[in-house]
């Protein structure tokens, strides 16, 4: 299908004339002859009765005027929504972000991305990282955040952040005017660390067999929010990942950074085969700033 064809037979039915046609196209009377010999060429049907230099459109000439309109008006359409995306005016994000980032980190840079996109939409969608992965090799999202190491292929990655997780303790706990924290010191509890389906908790426990110390958890819970709220309550020791540590800063806990370093490995991740999205690129440059702000704020 050549578009053209169908521009200049269209033109010729709304003006009446083959020359109204080139001039509305900005094309030669005789090059507007050929395109309308070539359509009715490869459509295999008359569209037109050539008499003394008029033209008359046959019956099937109408019919196909009618369906032209309405593909016309479908490419309008289409033509308004790729304006619309390209200034920000419409269109929608789709991502996913494991709960370290997806709880506070990302809810509160969207104010700052709504200023520059009002009119986008956004679904935050907060998974654990399995998922997550499992969602950019389907193509079902723009992009995600999430904690290596991966299994599924499908996308393309890149490292989003590698800082380390870091201790926090109650400000009143014997602990807490220490510079750093070891594994040994973890005795000294009671000590609150992440259930088995949390990755971070397997880094944790090479770390720990690789120093020669086993420490029993007293508690154990999914996610560092969490953790970090049983500090606050004075209830033990946890480690948990920068951004949480950043977001969630209170008086009543102290952060101390934690050696050996358990690198906090998030990556992004992003669909091979979905379109490119101005927005979510937009949203991107916003998170890598804020992650420069947040993250130079750890204690060293």
């Amino acid at each position: 299908m050549n578009l053209l064809h169908y521009a200049a037979f269209r033109a010729v039915m709304l003006t009446g004339t083959v020359s109204g046609a080139a001039e509305l196209l900005g094309r030669s009377q005789p090059a507007v002859s050929r395109l309308l010999d070539r359509l009715e060429y490869e459509l295999g049907v008359s569209l037109f009765e050539r008499r003394r230099g008029q033209v008359t459109p046959t019956p099937v000439a109408h019919m196909l005027l009618d369906e032209i309109e309405r593909a016309y008006v479908s490419l309008e359409a289409l033509s308004s929504f790729a304006s619309r995306l390209a200034s920000g005016e419409g269109g929608k994000i789709s991502l996913a972000v494991m709960p370290a980032l997806g709880i506070n980190f990302v809810p509160h840079l969207l104010a700052r991305f709504r200023q520059d996109w009002p009119k986008t939409k956004v679904t935050l969608n907060v998974r654990m990282s399995v998922k997550i992965e499992e969602w950019a090799a389907a193509q079902q999202i723009d992009f995600g955040l999430a904690e290596t190491p991966f299994r599924r292929s499908g996308f393309r990655t890149e490292i989003f952040s590698d800082a380390p997780y870091i201790a926090a303790v109650p400000r009143d706990h014997p602990l807490a005017d220490r510079s750093r924290l070891g594994p040994v010191d973890l005795h000294q509890g009671p000590f609150i660390s992440w259930t088995s389906f949390v990755s971070a908790r397997h880094l944790l426990d090479q770390a720990l067999q690789s120093s020669g110390v086993k420490v029993d958890a007293a508690y154990e819970t999914t996610f560092s929010v969490s953790a970090y709220e049983m500090v606050k309550q004075g209830i033990g020791i946890a480690i948990i990942d920068p951004y949480t540590a950043v977001e969630q800063l209170d008086d009543r806990v102290r952060l101390i950074p934690f050696a050996p370093k358990i690198p906090f490995n998030v990556a992004l991740l992003r669909p091979e085969t979905r379109v490119a999205n101005p927005a979510a690129d937009a949203l991107l440059e916003l998170m890598a700033e804020r992650r420069n702000r947040l993250l130079a704020q750890l204690p060293h």
